[in-house]
């Protein structure tokens, strides 16, 4: 019989640490025998100790539970867990593979640890993933609270932990390259720059052999647990190093005035279709997490990785929303980008539904109130919800934007009128939700795709080197090459290049929405024309420091572009109204090349737009040439006693391209000659 203070409790799930020792709780339903291992050391072959719950004692409802005295934060653990292995039914119970904890708060990676030995037949106590006690009460966050930032003042850089500080020529300590301890020697950079958010790709434990080819997982997309910070992200190797090195790197994040987004990853799991290995949520209710189709029989794949998380499933909507809660909680963070966030639309059938349960959770939970929730409004399956994902709190990945701002700086017909749009806050596909601007995350890249630089260098993808005969990638990447293929020599073709860039960047800046850069674009980073670097954790996927001297004059123009976003008034961004209105308002106007005469015609390739901002006193006049010729574009006349101020021109040689705001030089003239494929930005202060 169990001594009743071995029973433990089924609340909460995971663990609990107290005095006497630690509560284990795990989620079963259709297991029939479960055993708790307690590990020495990672790459043990054998635990030191397994604690076998009595099916009657140790569970309550589908929670088994035990109580273990003595034991400590820094425990490793794990478990086995016994049922039917009848895969017809979805059951696929393998008391052989040792399990993590689907709420462990670490893991650790054995060095013999790869998918291959997870699915060989056998024990692999040895080289299995294993989970780690911690306690959460004794890191000193020194009064570190979220930042909470508003989204009008948020410049979001997409950021990988690893591949920004694993260069050489990162000025980074060798034993900190590509770590959190890292990430905090660079914040000087990130501060500079004008960054007010990074947008952490993966950082939860991921399985870094989850790819072909024999390559490598680099972007993190291959989850292990939804709970635990990567542990090779971490300077300092131990089961709880990860955790309180990573809270160190928001907590310094923090003090920069700089906040920290999450890429998370709730549609999929490191486990893969069938033929995947046993490392967690497979062995332990393989029904419960997984959409499954063929009465069981297999995994429905909405996210292109082999299964879906069963993401409105009661069970695994609670996971998902206690893994939000922890990491703003106990890990401090200001928000999460949720990729391919539509799969959390769909139903345990895979169908969508109009109001997703797990979406509603999250968005509605008090302890998430103020926290930015970003959504990747689409998924592998073929939803696309841009403009109607659900929910009143959600900000999306606007991927229009990206798209009509690389047709209209390539001279695609009919992009004048799309790019307008965007600019405005993308009325047309988010006006029917009267919503504030910044529902809308405006971006041209991000890490899936082109750089900034190979956008505008290759015609064509380049994926060789991922192994795959260059089939994967998106075949549709709206690039322009500036006439030759790749890198160049020719001083017309790199000028030309770097006008583009600088375009880019100008309108991702200067729109109503909440901008976003890639890691790297603010110095021309490339991946050599390889538009799916998820494989490579190599110099073709970091960040070259190198190029921050190389480009200076690009970097130097983004922190330029950052510095006005920042101090400008925003309460103008508040009011949504439509294009038709901005036309009929006397203080706001859109032009062509004549006053009060844009051109929205297929054949069209430029535009300007004014507008008074009565809260700065100020009115600005904005030229976009997508013209491959020089234009003359008549201006408004200024108000009494003021004249037009250059801020912009990125036809200009630097540091002409861009001033700092208060010493734009004046122009005159009646018209401003915009050259061909060119951002103009005028300014002129209104009379007191």
């Amino acid at each position: 019989m169990i001594h009743p203070s071995l029973i433990g409790q089924a609340s909460p799930l995971g663990t609990k640490i107290t005095d006497a020792g630690v509560n284990f709780s795990l989620f079963s339903r259709t297991a029939n025998k479960v055993e708790l291992l307690l590990f020495d050391r990672e790459d043990d072959a054998n635990p030191s100790r397994v604690v076998l719950l009595d099916p009657i004692a140790n569970r309550t409802y589908h929670y088994w539970h035990t109580f273990v005295p003595g034991v400590r934060s820094g425990q490793l653990y794990a478990y086995r867990v016994f049922g039917s292995d009848d895969k017809t039914k979805g059951l696929r119970f393998d008391p052989t593979k040792v399990l993590l904890d689907p709420y462990g708060l670490g893991v650790v990676i054995p060095e013999g640890y790869t998918p291959d030995a997870a699915r060989a037949a056998g024990d692999n106590a040895k080289t299995a993933l294993k989970s780690v006690v911690f306690d959460n009460s004794v890191y000193d966050w020194e009064g570190d609270t979220p930042l909470k930032t508003p989204s009008s003042r948020t410049i979001i850089y997409e950021m990988h932990v690893g591949g920004f500080t694993r260069h050489s020529n990162s000025g980074v300590a060798k034993e900190k390259r590509g770590t959190y301890a890292g990430v905090i020697e660079k914040i000087p950079y990130l501060k500079d720059l004008g960054i007010t958010a990074v947008e952490l790709l993966p950082v939860f434990a991921f399985d870094p052999f989850a790819c072909p080819a024999g390559l490598v997982n680099y972007w993190g997309y291959q989850p292990v647990s939804f709970f635990s910070p990567h542990p090779a992200y971490s300077s300092k190797k131990g089961g709880t190093e990860p955790i309180d090195e990573f809270r160190d790197m928001v907590k310094a994040l923090h003090r920069a005035g700089i906040e920290v987004i999450l890429d998370v990853v709730f549609n999929h799991t490191a486990e893969g279709g069938d033929t995947g290995p046993t490392l967690c949520f497979r062995g332990i209710d393989n029904p419960t997490y997984y959409i499954l189709e063929d009465e069981g029989a297999k995994y429905a794949d909405y996210s292109g990785c082999g299964n879906t998380l069963n993401a409105n499933h009661p069970v695994v909507r609670r996971m998902i929303v206690d893994s939000l809660r922890y990491w703003v909680k106990e890990m401090h963070v200001d928000g999460f980008r949720f990729d391919l966030a539509s799969i959390l639309s769909r139903d345990s059938s895979g169908k969508v539904i109009p109001n997703p349960p797990v979406l509603w959770d999250i968005e509605s939970d008090p302890e998430l109130a103020g926290t930015k929730l970003i959504a990747e409004a689409w998924d592998a399956g073929g939803l696309y919800q841009v403009g109607s994902f659900v929910g009143d709190a959600w900000k999306e990945w606007n991927g229009r934007f990206r798209d009509d701002a690389r047709d209209f700086f390539r001279g695609e017909p009919g992009a004048v009128g799309k790019l307008a749009d965007r600019m405005l806050g993308s009325h047309e596909v988010y006006g029917h939700e009267q919503r504030g601007p910044e529902q809308s995350v405006n971006f041209v890249t991000c890490h899936d795709g082109f750089t900034l630089n190979d956008l505008v260098s290759y015609n064509e993808k380049h994926n060789e080197a991922n192994g795959e005969q260059n089939r994967d990638g998106s075949n549709d990447n709206k690039s322009w090459n500036c006439g030759v293929e790749g890198p160049s020599d020719d001083p017309a073709i790199e000028q030309l290049r770097n006008r583009q860039v600088k375009n880019l960047l100008s309108v991702t800046m200067l729109s109503l929405g909440v901008p976003m850069i890639l890691m790297g674009d603010e110095v021309r980073r490339t991946q050599n024309g390889n538009n799916n670097c998820y494989c490579h954790d190599d110099e073709s996927a970091w960040f070259d420091w190198s190029l921050v001297d190389k480009h200076a004059e690009i970097h130097r123009f983004v922190k330029l572009l950052s510095a006005r976003r920042l101090l400008r008034d925003v309460t103008h961004e508040q009011h949504r109204v439509s294009l038709t209105q901005l036309i009929e308002q006397a203080h706001k106007a859109w032009h062509g090349v004549k006053l009060h005469e844009p051109d929205w015609g297929e054949s069209s390739h430029s535009i300007a737009f004014g507008a008074e901002l009565r809260d700065e006193k100020l009115v600005f006049h904005l030229i976009l040439n997508g013209y491959w010729e020089p234009l003359d574009f008549e201006l408004p006349l200024p108000t009494e006693g003021a004249s037009w101020h250059r801020w912009i021109d990125t036809s200009l040689a630097s540091p002409e391209d861009i001033t700092p705001w208060e010493s734009a030089p004046p122009v005159s003239g009646a018209s401003y000659r915009a050259g061909p494929r060119s951002v103009v930005m005028l300014y002129s202060k209104l009379a007191e």
